[in-house]
């Protein structure tokens, strides 16, 4: 599935709420922040997107070519599995120095049980 420009978490006051008011879980190869959205003031409809934010620090994980690695792989992890997350959360998704040690196929496993822990989809009807 493909990023929408409405998926992305941009502004920096964005990614400090998140980080600030969100539960955070500690996966091993990278840190998830979430937190519910609130409701907008002026009475209009829930938000039906989940957006998303990724960081690597230099610190955690190192130079230019390793933050771009390590980001990279946390998107596309994060694009195969989005409808596991529930509509209306913010998430950042901060790697972590093991990220880059550790298999594709096991870091996808820990997002994919993460997400399931989080917060369960909401049921289709239909």
């Amino acid at each position: 599935m493909r990023f929408r420009a409405g998926q992305h978490l941009r502004r920096n006051a964005d990614f400090g709420a998140v980080r600030e008011q969100g539960r955070r879980t500690d996966c091993g190869a990278f840190l998830l922040v979430w937190r519910t959205r609130p409701l907008p003031a002026d009475g209009a409809a829930a938000p039906s997107l989940t957006r998303v934010g990724f960081v690597a620090s230099r610190a955690a994980v190192g130079n230019a070519v390793h933050r771009n690695r390590a980001k990279r792989r946390l998107r596309a992890i994060y694009r195969k599995h989005q409808l596991l997350v529930r509509p209306g959360l913010d998430l950042v998704l901060t790697a972590r120095p093991a990220l880059l040690r550790m298999e594709f196929a096991e870091v996808e496993q820990r997002f994919v049980q993460v997400c399931r822990k989080l917060a369960p989809p909401a049921p289709a009807h239909g």
